[in-house]
């Protein structure tokens, strides 16, 4: 028995979870399960994101063993701890496994203040160029760090590309997708106090939209503090339905074909 799904019922298909962290230690006891089982609980496709060099390469892993995962590899903001020229030649290597389908997690996050600005900055920026350089798209992650974000992505229009999780003003989706970005949400739109980032859903253009979970972290309600798992993006959908006033399964069907197009997958 899957955690957390124990009485799920699907009641949607063709879902597209953008963002996944399937190596988190929290899946250890029933990832393949989980893993094997995602077709017949309504998700079509996912993407397993790194966020370092250890987990890129297991993202990369576990995409080789399952037809309907793909990989997103490259280092998170706040795991810059190893982050080297050498570690980029390396997440370099790994773009060549056709199912790495994009460069991520990538991105600035000045929350906790553990590691330098300075350093973010230039690795995000060091990704993006890579990015540019593999025609691959990048999957951005932005917290607390909207103005640097902005004036780092101005320069990169050319870079297509998802600020997943998104929690900016409506103002900043605006500016972001203007630039050809889509913009992903999580369960987190889903929370009765969720004011931002509903305000922000509601002016992103239906083709710039993606569905995620960010799993294990953030589950929508009713699963509000239990691990968070790819069947669970169908509450998610529900609220963008009615947010943006089509119904589930349409909303879920236009996301996935978003993602398709985003990620290059057919």
């Amino acid at each position: 028995m899957i955690k957390g799904l124990e009485d799920f019922t699907p009641k949607y298909h063709g879902i597209f979870e953008t963002h996944a962290h399937f190596g988190d230690h929290v899946f250890d006891g029933d990832r393949e399960e989980l893993l094997s089982s995602l077709p017949k609980l309504g998700v079509d496709r996912a993407i397993c994101v790194g966020y370092d060099l250890p987990s890129s390469e297991k993202a990369a892993e576990i995409a080789g063993r399952f037809p309907h995962i793909y990989a997103a590899v490259g280092f998170h903001p706040e795991n810059l701890h190893e982050y080297s020229e050498e570690g980029v030649q390396k997440i370099a290597k790994l773009l060549d496994n056709e199912k790495v389908v994009a460069i991520g997690e990538i991105g600035l996050d000045y929350h906790w203040k553990e590691m330098p600005p300075e350093l973010q900055k230039k690795a995000f920026i060091r990704q993006l160029e890579l990015a540019r350089e593999r025609d691959l798209p990048v999957i951005i992650h932005a917290r607390e760090a909207t103005a640097d974000t902005l004036e780092i992505l101005q320069n990169f229009t050319d870079v297509r590309g998802v600020l997943h999780c998104f929690s900016g003003s409506a103002e900043t989706a605006k500016i972001v997708t203007g630039w050809g970005f889509y913009i992903g949400f999580t369960g987190v739109l889903t929370f009765k106090n969720a004011r931002q980032p509903v305000e922000a859903c509601t002016v992103v253009p239906a083709d710039k939209l993606l569905l995620e979970t960010d799993c294990p972290y953030m589950a929508p309600v009713p699963w509000r503090g239990k691990r968070s798992c790819p069947p669970m993006i169908q509450s998610t959908a529900e609220r963008m339905a009615e947010i943006k006033g089509v119904s589930p399964q349409e909303m879920i069907d236009i996301a996935a074909e978003n993602a398709r197009r985003l990620f290059g997958i057919k």
